[in-house]
């Protein structure tokens, strides 16, 4: 009768692990168990995952997805008559299924609404901000490393096999994700991307497919998620660095344009986000908002404006040697749009006058 004195690990199995291994291993055992087998994925990290294809269950998966894109969150949003008739234009056209083009100047609350309203629809939320050197890579994913995996097989004492196999590794960047789990897209800043690198959107919008042109067989085409939905930002055209989008593309989309909020809104949300009482709030909107009447679009100072005076009024009021004077705190705030001397006299001048006004 035969007697194992020597027990030996089953054929195949690698010498050592990886320590990134070794967690996931740890992961999938104490997490629970999913009603789906354990399956081999490969999850994305912008900087404290490891990028590896690992055993992990599929609710594990999600988990980590959704941990690695994290979003803003909408903190301090008002609702006020005003707000909320954008918000219901904005959540009717998502749920009709078309994506949704925010479009108003720069701090008038597009991101806010964008980031309240995909909270509002439930689902986990991915996010990319656009700019020069977005391309189309930034938004799919793309094969980001090669994996060398190395077994030694002495199962057979006096036999010794080697076997070297290198991997590639795909990566999933937001819209691919949004488009695979049904996650909603907040693409902010959407103009500044060249739009060469947006010519994807197209068949998702339109065919609800998603290509992933580097990408080899079958995993070439996404078909989209009935839940994914897909809210765009930008700032008018007259901005520099805005490129115009693709007639193509802009009509696969509805266009609400969003403007300064008015002065009540204003006011409240002053409030809301700095706890100040309601006569400063007033007297800084006030200001604010005389002076982006007499300014050119690229220059108008937005309700940021009007918060961040806020902030420095507050914290001017907490001592002798922080106290600085409204007026200069209101040219102080305003002087980050200007754009030489002459500018920044012109700019004292409306301060001047419409803080005398308000006071």
């Amino acid at each position: 009768m035969y007697v194992e004195t020597h027990p030996r690990k089953v054929r195949g199995e690698a010498v050592h692990m990886t320590s990134s291994e070794k967690k996931a291993i740890e992961q999938a055992h104490n997490s629970k168990a999913s009603s789906n087998p354990s399956i081999q994925v490969s999850i994305r990290s912008p900087a404290n995952m490891d990028c590896s294809y690992e055993l992990i269950t599929e609710e594990a998966r999600h988990k980590a997805i959704e941990e690695a894109f994290l979003t803003p969150e909408s903190n301090h949003f008002i609702s006020t008559p005003e707000v909320k008739e954008m918000e219901k234009r904005l959540v009717l056209w998502l749920k009709s299924g078309y994506p949704v083009h925010l479009i108003g100047p720069t701090g008038c609350g597009k991101t806010s609404l964008a980031v309240h309203v995909a909270q509002v629809l439930g689902r986990p939320v991915v996010w990319i901000n656009g700019d020069e050197s977005v391309t189309t890579s930034d938004l799919i994913g793309g094969y980001s490393q090669m994996q060398s995996e190395s077994v030694r097989d002495n199962y057979v004492h006096n036999v010794f096999k080697t076997k070297d196999t290198m991997k590639i590794e795909w990566v999933d960047n937001p819209l691919s994700l949004a488009c695979k789990y049904g996650y909603t897209l907040i693409y902010n800043e959407f103009s500044r991307t060249k739009p060469a690198s947006n010519n994807v959107l197209l068949s998702v919008f339109e065919e609800g497919i998603l290509e992933l042109p580097t990408k080899f067989g079958e995993d070439r085409y996404i078909k989209v998620h009935p839940d994914f939905k897909a809210i765009l930002t930008s700032n008018s055209i007259e901005y520099a660095g805005i490129h115009r989008p693709q007639d193509a593309l802009l009509d696969r989309m509805v266009g609400l344009y969003a403007d300064y909020y008015g002065y009540e809104t204003e006011v409240k949300i002053v409030m809301e986000h700095t706890g100040i009482p309601k006569e400063k709030a007033e007297r800084i909107v006030t200001v604010v908002r005389s002076i982006r009447d007499k300014l050119p679009d690229g220059q108008k100072p937005g309700t940021r404006a009007c918060i961040m005076i806020a902030k420095g009024w507050q914290t001017s009021a907490t001592g002798e040697d922080l106290a600085i004077d409204f007026r200069q705190m209101c040219i102080d705030v305003l002087a980050s749009k200007t754009s030489s001397p002459r500018d920044m006299e012109e700019k004292k001048k409306l301060v001047m006058e419409s803080a005398e006004y308000s006071a």
